[in-house]
């Protein structure tokens, strides 16, 4: 009869297998990542449109008496026909202004001002910035043929990143497509979340969780994201039907000084002032430089009714999500970057205060 092992014995078996159990279940999971990594930020976006108009669906279905299916295709397409037409006009404007970048760069027709001397007296780059100024000024030809490897890999890096917006343009059809998906399933959506969060923070606290991150989701998306969104449409059409140079980078633009909460009228008044010294005053001029402020000030009508909605989130921590996920997924990430890290701050400081709430009942008991 063989001897029963001793306890010694017994507990470097048991922790080899639950280091094996551990490394089998880190492996599915790393490959299940790799997997699912293509489509992530298409199944954020997904997810991120999907809880920001639920509660649209849900009016527009209790009103019309539509099945949940029908009112989320009825969405879908009519943000299709809304968002076709501009993001059509500011895209065909922002590739055309890159090709008239390129055109005027190659025809030699661009011609830069010389330096003035106080450009010189600058701390510590003034003089290198001074020479360089006066020698573009001088020999533009000589310059660009100097420097043509920087300014090729300048021009690449522009091309990528307009085709960047084009695909991420694509990305978002395809996230609103997958969103309808989503919100016609979305009672069983809203379970299932309840179930996750059951299973990571306990029954009692679920509720709380899935509450939180679906109140920060929609405060930044509509808040901040749309109001942001919304407005470069309207300035961005009006400066590509006015014909203003550049309208598609102005677009933009406007785009990140509306995350950033920074008025737009920072760009729609050179702008007019730009269109005025043109053209001077005529009906057109007119009626485009009030249209121009008016979307410029949109902000302010739309923010009472947005942005009070849900959690308050810093206006840095939006800044630093929307420039992160710019630089890590272009620009898809900045919309998902400031909602992921708002997310994710609410979260944190959640877990904070629940834990110097515990703290301080704990001093009360002894007390």
């Amino acid at each position: 009869m063989s001897p029963k092992p001793s306890p010694s014995q017994q507990l470097p078996e048991a922790l080899l297998d639950a280091l094996i159990r551990a490394g089998l279940i880190a492996i599915l999971a790393i490959s299940c990542y790799l997997v699912f990594r293509p489509f992530l930020d298409l199944m954020l976006w997904s997810l991120i449109l999907a809880v920001m108009l639920y509660p649209l669906q849900r009016r527009i279905a209790d009103r019309l008496g539509h099945h949940e299916g029908q009112t989320a295709s009825l969405i879908v397409v009519a943000g299709l026909l809304i968002l076709m037409v501009p993001t059509y006009l500011l895209g065909t404007s922002l590739v055309d202004s890159a090709q008239q970048v390129m055109e005027t760069v190659r025809s030699d027709a661009l011609r830069i001002p010389p330096p003035s001397e106080s450009v010189a007296s600058w701390p510590v780059i003034g003089q290198p910035v001074h020479d360089l100024w006066q020698q573009a000024a001088s020999d533009l030809s000589g310059s660009i043929e100097k420097y043509r490897p920087q300014i090729r890999e300048l021009l690449l890096g522009l091309l990528t990143r307009i085709a960047g917006i084009g695909a991420g343009f694509l990305l978002f059809i395809g996230a609103l497509v997958i969103a309808g998906i989503m919100m016609a399933f979305g009672e069983l959506g809203h379970r299932s979340a309840h179930r996750i969060a059951a299973r990571i923070v306990g029954p009692e606290r679920s509720e709380t969780l899935v509450e939180l991150c679906t109140a920060t989701i929609r405060t930044v998306a509509q808040g901040v994201l749309g109001i942001a969104f919304i407005q470069m449409l309207l300035i961005g059409v009006g400066f590509v039907l006015m014909g203003v140079p550049g309208a598609g980078l102005l677009a933009l633009a406007v785009l990140l000084l509306g995350i950033i909460q920074v008025p737009a009228t920072l760009i729609t008044l050179p702008v007019i002032i730009y269109v005025f010294s043109g053209e001077g005053a005529s009906v057109t001029t007119i009626v485009f430089a009030i249209y121009s402020i008016l979307a410029g000030l949109v902000d302010n009508v739309l923010k009472p009714l947005l942005l009070g909605r849900g959690v308050d989130v810093p206006m840095p921590v939006v800044l630093i999500g929307a420039l992160g996920g710019m630089v890590a997924s272009g620009i898809l990430g900045l919309f998902i970057g400031p909602i992921v890290l708002a997310v994710g701050y609410r979260l944190f400081w959640q877990w904070v205060d629940t834990q110097a709430g515990a703290s301080e009942s704990v001093e009360t008991d002894i007390k």
